[in-house]
C-alpha cells in the first residue's frame, strides 16, 4: 500500500468510501457481515483511511462503519465523517447531529472532520454567522473530538472560492470531485491551483465517475488501452497518482473484487506520464464533449438576456453525459429563473457569432425539454 504524510498521520492512499456499501439480495438494507469482511480485509492489506457521512445509506452507513471499524483497534485506521449541511434543515443543529454521529461510530473523536458539500444550495447558510456551524466544529477541534477540519465541494469556483474567503485558514483539506473527465469538465483543474496557493491538500472522491470510467465503450477503451494497457479503473487512479497534491484518493468499494482490484493498483505507485495525462485529457474531453463549447464567450457580449452560455453549455453536456443527477439539478435550482436556459429568447444573436457554429437557441430548447 502507498502511504501519504499529512500532518502526524501516514494515510493509505487508497481510502475506503462508505456510500455504496453492499446490500442484502433484494434489499436496500446493508449486509453487515459482508461488510465486516472486506473492511476486515482491507485493513489487513494496508488501507487505514475510511470515509462515511450522516446521510449515506439513509443514515445506516454510519452504523455499520462503527460496528465494523469496533472490532479493530482505534489506532488502526483513520475515521471521516460529515455534517450534513446539503440539506439546509440541519443548519443551526451541529451540536446535536455531531454528538449522534460519535454515537453512531461507536468513537470518542473523529480523525477527520469535512463540512460537507459546499455548493450553490448551501453557501449562504455556510457563509451566515448566525448558524456558527465553522465556530463549532472548532471548538469540537479545540476540545479534541475532531483531530483534523476539512470540506468537501460540488461548487461553482466561484462559491468554492468565497467559502475559502471566509474559512480557508481553518480548513486542512479538501475533498473534490477528480478524475480525468472533471479535471477540466468540472475545473478541477483550477480548485486544485487554488489549493496549491493555499497550501491545503486534495482528497479525492469520484475517482473512476460513480463507476463510468470503469464501464467504457469498446472504442473508449481500445483509445485507453493505447494510452495505458492497464485496467480501465487503475487507469483512472494512475491518473490521479500523477497529481502531486492528491494526499487521499476515496473509491465506493462495495464487493470483494473491487477492493482488491484497488488495494493492487494502489499497491505501487505508477502515475500517467505528462504524455499519457495529456492524452486521457483528450479521450475525457471527447467523452464529455456533446457541445464543443471554448468558452471564447463572444456569445454572452450579444445575448440580450444576459445568460452565461458557456457554463450553460457546459451543464448541458453534463445532463447530455451523466442524463442529468445531482450536480446538474443543484446548479439549475439554485439560477435566478431569469438566468435558465428556459430564459433564452431563440434570438439567434450568439449563434451568429460563435465560432463554432453551435446552434445555440436550439441546444437550449433541448435542455429545458431534458429536463421535464
Amino acid at each position: 500500500m502507498i502511504y501519504k504524510n499529512f500532518k502526524d498521520c501516514r494515510l493509505s492512499a487508497l481510502g475506503f468510501g462508505t456510500m455504496r456499501l453492499p446490500l442484502l439480495e433484494g434489499s436496500d438494507a446493508i449486509d453487515e457481515n459482508k461488510v465486516f469482511e472486506i473492511f476486515d480485509y482491507a485493513i489487513e492489506n494496508g488501507v487505514n483511511y475510511f470515509d462515511t457521512a450522516w446521510g449515506y445509506h439513509g443514515g445506516k452507513s454510519e452504523l455499520v462503519v462503527g460496528k465494523a471499524l469496533k472490532r479493530h483497534p482505534r489506532d488502526s485506521f483513520y475515521l471521516a465523517t460529515k455534517f450534513p449541511g446539503y440539506d439546509v434543515s440541519n443548519f443551526g443543529k451541529t451540536e446535536e447531529i455531531f454528538e449522534k454521529q460519535l454515537e453512531k461510530c461507536q468513537v470518542d473523536y473523529f480523525d477527520f472532520y469535512l463540512i460537507h458539500n459546499v455548493c450553490e444550495a448551501n453557501i449562504e447558510y455556510y457563509l451566515d454567522p448566525r448558524y456558527k456551524t465553522v465556530d463549532f466544529l472548532l471548538e469540537q477541534k479545540r476540545n479534541g473530538k475532531i483531530r483534523h477540519l476539512g470540506f468537501s465541494t460540488h461548487a461553482s469556483f466561484e462559491n468554492f472560492k468565497r467559502f475559502l474567503d471566509m474559512y480557508g485558514e481553518h480548513m486542512e483539506f479538501c475533498q473534490i470531485q477528480l478524475n480525468y473527465l472533471d479535471y477540466e469538465f468540472q475545473d478541477a483543474k483550477a480548485k486544485i491551483e487554488y489549493l496549491r496557493e493555499l497550501n491545503i491538500p486534495v482528497w479525492v472522491m469520484e475517482p473512476v465517475r460513480g463507476g463510468r470510467l470503469a464501464k467504457l465503450s469498446e472504442n473508449e477503451l481500445k483509445e485507453l488501452k493505447g494510452i495505458r494497457n492497464e485496467s480501465a479503473p487503475t487507469v483512472a487512479f494512475r491518473f490521479i497518482q500523477a497529481i502531486d497534491e492528491v494526499v487521499v484518493t476515496l473509491s465506493g468499494m462495495s464487493n470483494f473484487e473491487q477492493v482488491k482490484e484497488n488495494i493492487k493498483t494502489f499497491s505501487e505507485n505508477k502515475p500517467l506520464d505528462k504524455e499519457e495525462f495529456e492524452k486521457i485529457l483528450v479521450l475525457g474531453k471527447r467523452m464529455t464533449a456533446a457541445v464543443p463549447c471554448t468558452s471564447c464567450r463572444y456569445c454572452t457580449e450579444y445575448c440580450p438576456q444576459g445568460l452565461d452560455i458557456p457554463d450553460l453549455i457546459s451543464l448541458y453536456n453534463e445532463q447530455v453525459f451523466s442524463g442529468g443527477g445531482f450536480i446538474v439539478g443543484m446548479r439549475l435550482n439554485n439560477m435566478d429563473e431569469e438566468k435558465k436556459p428556459s430564459a433564452c429568447i431563440g434570438c439567434g444573436s450568439c449563434e451568429a457569432v460563435c465560432p463554432q457554429g453551435i446552434k445555440i437557441p436550439e441546444i437550449f430548447r433541448d435542455f429545458v425539454n431534458r429536463r421535464k
